[in-house]
């Protein structure tokens, strides 16, 4: 039985993979501790090969100060707001608020940003997770 050209690239293609993986270490469970030291931003979880996809991060937001406007792409993400108040301002013109003790949810494909509307600091956790 001869093998295409095609099947050549196609075994050589999975066995790198494979061998990628083998050799790519398992994300490991671990504590970090949410103090930016007065800075507006700590990451938490920086994606592979640390989780398996997960990225996240602290932000601290002073009044008026937002974070800028962004997309989520092919991603979704998740806001833990623990301290303050702000709103999610979205592309198409509407908002959401956010204020301590809620959680908010922001679909893949969304352009957003995010304002401290109060008059205290606005911290939150994110997480952004590949959407399939």
């Amino acid at each position: 039985m001869r093998s295409s050209l095609r099947d050549i690239c196609l075994i050589a293609t999975l066995t790198l993979a494979a061998t990628a993986a083998a050799q790519t270490p398992a994300p490991a469970a671990k504590v970090v501790e949410l103090n930016t030291h007065g800075r507006d931003y700590l990451p938490v979880l920086n994606g592979p090969p640390e989780t398996a996809g997960m990225h996240s991060g602290l932000v601290v937001l002073t009044p008026q100060k937002s974070v800028g406007r962004h997309s989520t792409g092919q991603h979704e993400e998740l806001l833990i707001v623990l301290e303050g108040q702000g709103e999610m301002l979205f592309g198409d013109g509407h908002t959401l608020p956010v204020e301590a003790n809620h959680a908010v949810y922001c679909p893949p494909g969304t352009v957003h940003d995010v304002k401290n509307t109060g008059q205290s600091v606005l911290r939150y956790v994110y997480v952004v997770a590949a959407a399939k």
